[in-house]
């Protein structure tokens, strides 16, 4: 008998992703949601540009990095293949920035990011206001928030989230369109499931007290190991590297 070949890389991620949007239906199915209520950003930190290819031939235009510098090589690099092939989809991609943000890096990272989700604290937000404004652009965020209380997590205090999201929307050139968070280093899913929750009631409150507008819409949380969790939760993007690629 002959053994099975090899899945190419294309292939598997075709099949990852049809597996992680069944995932995600379900759990929508689960709290009456739509489906299409959650978006995929894909993260690419881990693979190459041929896999974001095939990433991009699978459906998927959102594309995640962690680092400015690698995000900035990675949609130069992305940006030129689209251009000499006439792709259309070169309107369509939309790179977001979810790692860490240093107030050194942002100039690097406005030259690719079209979202940056890791905002967390006041002087970030205004750095950013501040280059986005000599560029003659806004620039769409998120606060990030520490909800799991993990002293090795980024984001800002849950105490202090309301508060720092007003002071942001006083800003020229950011536009706060929603809040993100990491999970617990857990494996307890209830554990998980709790930063979810706070992360959504954080956002409920801001939406009644009329923080960010119209335009404050989005929870991104829930990642390889808790997207589904996320979902039933209330996210509205989920940020998923692995599970995808792997």
């Amino acid at each position: 008998m002959f053994a099975s070949p090899m899945p190419t890389t294309a292939n598997r991620i075709a099949k990852n992703l049809s597996r992680i949007r069944q995932e995600i239906s379900d759990a929508c199915q689960r709290v009456g949601r739509s489906p299409d209520s959650v978006e995929i950003v894909a993260v690419t930190k881990s693979v190459d540009i041929p896999a974001i290819k095939n990433c991009l031939k699978a459906g998927l235009v959102n594309l995640g990095e962690s680092r400015p510098q690698q995000l900035a090589e990675r949609f130069g690099q992305l940006d030129e293949y689209l251009h000499q092939r006439h792709d259309a989809l070169q309107n369509e991609v939309k790179w977001h920035m979810v790692g860490h943000l240093q107030r050194n890096k942002v100039k690097q990272a406005l030259t690719a990011a079209d979202v940056i989700h890791s905002v967390d604290s006041l002087r970030l937000a205004e750095e950013i206001s501040t280059r986005a404004e000599a560029d003659e652009r806004v620039v769409d965020i998120m606060l990030q928030v520490n909800c799991s209380q993990e002293d090795q997590k980024f984001g800002c205090a849950v105490g202090a989230a309301t508060h720092l999201g007003e002071m942001i929307c006083s800003m020229r050139s950011v536009r706060l369109t929603g809040l993100m968070t990491m999970g617990p280093v857990s494996e307890d899913p209830e554990q998980t499931r709790r930063a979810f929750i706070r992360l959504r009631e954080i956002f409920e409150e801001m939406k009644h007290d009329k923080i960010g507008g119209d335009g404050f819409a989005h929870l991104s949380m829930g990642m390889s190991g808790d997207y589904a969790i996320a979902v039933e939760e209330g996210a509205t993007i989920v940020r998923i590297g692995t599970a995808l690629f792997g």
